[in-house]
């Protein structure tokens, strides 16, 4: 089935307006599993080698009967890093597929429509790590700054525009809330200090990850590097 790319993201892009499906409360990390995590970076990388070869895309691996949480609608971005560097990120934020298709779609428009990157060629299979992150519900915020950057991603909206960051964004750099969502405006192509405008909607999420840390193409699950 093909997947329409109207909902395919970049994690770190100005996109064009889309209505935000899951607006709650408060933001929730989803539970994943060790197995959990095994299965969804073994569907990542064998689409990604799949879609690099042309071949015929995976079907979900066990465990994925009905109740695993691959068979649950969820949104969810996978990133491909290669040496460390950024290689392709495309995510999905509507939770209205089972993951193991978000997934699909994700790694397979990670891997060759990207449009910031020329599409991956089967000798960076060796070099290229798999991440694959999992989405909560979105959550408007009225205080902009009531949010932790390590743990939830942005949304900001303003107008037209609209841009993401994920967690790990911030993480993996050490930004506090505001240089975070001077970031994340930067990206939606606002100015930095749009997040404090009247009329700029701010929006967080959980999010659970799983990474290949080791060989890549070995599938374990842990923590980023």
């Amino acid at each position: 089935m093909p997947f329409p790319i109207r909902d395919l993201w970049h994690c770190h892009p100005a996109a064009d307006r889309l209505s935000l499906p899951g607006v709650t409360t408060r933001s929730r990390t989803p539970e994943l599993t060790a197995e959990d995590r095994q299965a969804l970076l073994r569907l990542a990388r064998g689409t990604l080698e799949a879609a690099v070869a042309g071949k015929t895309l995976p079907a979900a691996p066990e465990p994925g009967g009905p109740g695993s949480i691959l068979e649950t609608p969820a949104a969810a971005f996978v990133t491909l890093e290669e040496a460390g560097d950024l290689r392709g990120c495309m995510g999905i934020l509507e939770p209205e597929r089972p993951l193991r298709e978000t997934v699909v779609a994700a790694a397979t428009s990670a891997a060759l429509r990207d449009p910031r990157f020329w599409p991956v060629e089967a000798d960076e299979l060796g070099r290229i790590t798999v991440e694959v992150t999992v989405l909560g519900p979105m959550v408007a915020i009225d205080d902009p700054l009531d949010f932790d950057p390590a743990t939830e991603g942005v949304v900001v909206e303003r107008g037209m525009r609209r841009a993401l960051l994920l967690p790990q964004v911030a993480r993996e750099r050490g930004w506090d809330a505001p240089t975070t969502l001077e970031a994340v405006c930067h990206k939606a192509g606002l100015p930095g200090d749009a997040w404090r405008l009247p009329g700029t909607t701010v929006l967080v999420f959980g999010a659970a990850e799983a990474a290949e840390v080791a060989e890549a193409g070995s599938g374990e699950a842990g923590e980023k590097r």
